[in-house]
């Protein structure tokens, strides 16, 4: 253990100069995966082939591709360094984001694929007002992915930083530049059907490149979990140092700010539009439910290695070697993957958590521009008159715009914890989505008004809430550090964002003049739960 301890120390500079491998590892990775976007593109003629693959994967298949969907920088960067600094309270991440498919699952899944055809906003005007509900799902939509898209941005800067050796910020903004391109390229050319194969390879890579990692951890310490326990409290910089193997080193001084986060992780899934989404790529519902089963046990087993990873690189690496590191916590796994097998592990695992970057990107990326495309140009726009390939054309060039918001931004937010600012994005898809999607599906008393209110309310108390908090201003980790206080006294929003959704729902509704067709409601109801219809619905 000594000998690692004392190599590791210098792995920062050591990284630095094996430049030339870590690029050609890199090259090899995104030869591969466009090489399998391009073949999965020869069929991309109509919306649903662009938009939904053709609905031709199996249920296994998408429950790899959510996995690799869902999986993301946060899950393997963002987690692996909480939890070797802040120990217990970064599993806490963990466990939130896994519980959240049980909601998923239970009240969402099948329902959607039931009812929709492309995008959230298909199940929320199915019995409402469609101009207004499309616009402000598509808005919600856009925001969430947004959020979303930041934080893998800020991963990538800050993981290809440290295998170039890049510190300075000019370099890292380069960094997520490139990213940005290459994310464009794959969603303009292979769809939704190049980008689930990407998932999917990604998804293997990932599990088994973390499997090998954890076996590694667990053997140099005599596949003894107190072991390494023991080992990562003697390496910890915490007072008292066995502080990590408890609760509190993170949210001790700010429970409030723990159970806004625990809200936003719990409701926010079921909320994501590009988790909604992949429902639509499978050919029935019963299919839908078996991908998120499955989905579950790979995102379960997953976060259960992350224990080991990171109290593995807070052992092994050491706390302060991952803070200085370019990148900073979210380096974590890679150094301990240098730790561990040198630069050519380090190389290896550094191309996985790209190409776990690349691929939700896409999927992300994909998933605004339907909504943009779908929902604001071909239905509340053009009002259902679009040619066979007008829509997909807009989507096309509505990925180009997104692409440069998301490299501005991600340039914006570099040096942040991914998994903190993923959580970002849960609340607001938590705030804003969750709740008219529960209320469409479960309340015939739901109105337009109420789905509005609903929207754009839990959406703007969730941005004025994050704008106003300490994510923003105050302290050396804020988007401007160290400037102004903030006057929100949280980092998350969702304790208070979230029930402002439901309650705003509810409140619309009652105070709505004009109650919706009951009979769309019923309809809505059928086909939700028994998927009467819907085949006719989703495949013209």
């Amino acid at each position: 253990m000594n000998e690692f301890l004392g190599s590791v120390d210098a792995a920062v500079q050591t990284v630095e100069n094996n430049p030339i491998l870590n690029i050609s590892i890199f090259g090899a990775f995104v030869a591969v995966t466009l090489f399998i976007v391009i073949r999965a593109s020869r069929n991309n003629k109509t919306a649903a082939d662009y938009y939904a693959a053709g609905r031709s994967f199996t249920g296994p298949q998408n429950g790899f591709a959510i996995a690799g969907d869902y999986l993301s920088a946060a899950s393997f960067l963002g987690i692996c360094g909480a939890i070797a600094i802040n120990g217990y309270d970064g599993f806490l991440y963990s466990i939130g984001f896994l519980v959240a498919w049980l909601v998923a699952l239970l009240l969402v899944a099948e329902l959607m694929r039931n009812t929709g055809k492309f995008t959230m906003a298909d199940v929320l005007s199915f019995r409402l007002k469609e101009t207004p509900v499309r616009m402000a799902a598509a808005i919600t939509t856009l925001a969430v992915c947004f959020f979303y898209l930041l934080a893998q941005m800020a991963g990538a800067g800050g993981l290809v930083s440290l295998l170039l050796g890049i510190g300075d910020q000019v370099g890292q903004s380069i960094v997520v530049a490139v990213v940005g391109v290459l994310m464009i390229v794959y969603v303009l050319v292979g769809g939704m059907k190049g980008t689930t194969w990407v998932q999917i390879v990604k998804a293997f890579l990932l599990i088994g490149g973390a499997v090998v990692m954890t076996i590694w951890v667990l053997a140099l310490n005599g596949f003894s979990l107190n072991t390494l326990l023991e080992s990562a409290v003697a390496a910890s910089t915490t007072d008292p140092q066995d502080a990590i193997l408890g609760p509190g080193v993170q949210y001790g001084a700010k429970p409030w700010d723990f159970i806004s986060l625990a809200l936003a992780l719990v409701l926010g899934t079921a909320g994501l539009p590009h988790v909604l989404m992949r429902f639509y790529t499978v050919p029935t519902a019963k299919e839908a439910r078996r991908s998120v089963v499955w989905a579950i046990w790979l995102i379960g087993l997953f976060y259960l290695l992350t224990l080991v990873l990171g109290y593995g690189a807070g052992a092994l690496v050491g706390p302060e070697t991952i803070k200085e590191a370019p990148g900073g916590v979210n380096s974590a796994a890679p150094l301990l993957a240098f730790a561990l097998g040198g630069p050519l592990l380090l190389g290896f695992i550094s191309a996985v958590a790209f190409a776990t970057i690349l691929a939700v990107v896409a999927g992300l990326t994909i998933t605004a521009a339907a909504s943009f495309a779908h929902d604001i140009y071909a239905n509340v726009v053009k009002k259902g008159n679009v040619p066979p390939d007008g829509e997909v054309k807009v989507a096309r060039r509505t990925v180009i715009v997104i692409g440069v918001l998301a490299i501005i931004g991600g340039i914006g937010v570099q040096g942040q914890n991914v998994a903190f600012l993923v959580a970002l994005a849960f609340a607001v898809a938590a705030s804003a989505n969750l709740p008219t999607i529960l209320y469409s599906l479960f309340w015939r008393g739901f109105t337009t008004r109420g789905a509005v209110w609903s929207m754009y309310g839990g959406l703007a108390a969730a941005i004025v809430l994050i704008v106003l908090s300490p994510v923003f201003w105050g302290t050396p980790t804020s988007v401007f550090k160290d400037v102004g206080v903030a006057i929100w006294p949280l980092n998350n929003p969702g304790i208070v964002s979230i029930p402002l959704g439901f309650f705003l729902g509810w409140l619309g509704s009652v105070l709505s003049n004009k109650k919706e067709d009951p009979r769309k409601a019923a309809e809505m109801e059928v086909r939700s739960l028994t998927g009467f219809g819907a085949e006719k619905a989703t495949d013209h």
